[in-house]
C-alpha cells in the first residue's frame, strides 16, 4: 500500500487521484460513503423516508401507502434504515403487538435533502420527458 493511503472505510479516496474527482464517492464496495448512498438512494428507502415526514406509521400503513413493495422488501428496508439510525422502531406492549416507525432527527435531516431532490425533479420533469422522447426517437431511427 502506498504511504499516506488510508485503509479506513470512512476515507474511501486514495492519495493519487489522477483524473478522478476527489470529491466523488469511491466505487469500491467497502466504501462507507458508497454503502450509505446505496442505502438511502434506493427507491423503497426514499419512499419510506418521505412517508415518515413528521408522523409515525405502522408497518401495514407503510405497506398500503407504498405501491408495489412486498412485505419482505419493506421489512428489509425498515431494518436497514433503523440500523443506519434514520428510522426509530417502537413496539407497544399490547396484544397483538403494535409497531410504529418514525424518522429520527438524523432521518429528518435526510428528508430535507430528499425534498430538494423531489423539488428539482418536479421543476425539470418536462425537460427530461422531452429529452427521453428525443433519445427514443433517435434510437428507433437507428434501428
Amino acid at each position: 500500500m502506498e504511504e499516506g493511503t488510508s485503509k479506513s472505510p470512512s476515507n474511501c479516496a486514495g492519495t493519487d487521484h489522477g483524473d478522478v474527482d476527489p470529491f466523488q464517492w469511491d466505487t469500491r464496495e467497502d466504501c462507507q460513503v458508497r454503502q450509505i448512498l446505496d442505502r438511502v438512494a434506493d427507491k423503497w428507502s426514499l419512499l419510506v423516508i418521505a412517508l415518515l415526514e413528521n408522523r409515525r406509521l405502522r408497518f401495514t400503513e407503510l405497506r398500503r401507502e407504498i405501491d408495489g413493495v412486498s412485505q419482505r422488501m419493506l421489512t428489509v428496508t425498515l431494518r436497514s434504515l433503523e440500523r443506519d439510525g434514520l428510522v426509530k422502531r417502537t413496539v407497544h406492549p399490547v396484544v397483538p403487538p403494535r409497531v410504529e416507525y418514525e424518522l429520527t432527527p438524523l432521518g429528518g435531516t435526510l428528508h430535507a435533502t430528499i425534498r430538494s431532490l423531489v423539488t428539482w425533479t418536479e421543476a425539470h420533469q418536462e425537460e427530461i420527458a422531452v429529452a427521453r422522447e428525443t433519445y427514443d426517437r433517435r434510437a428507433a431511427e437507428a434501428v
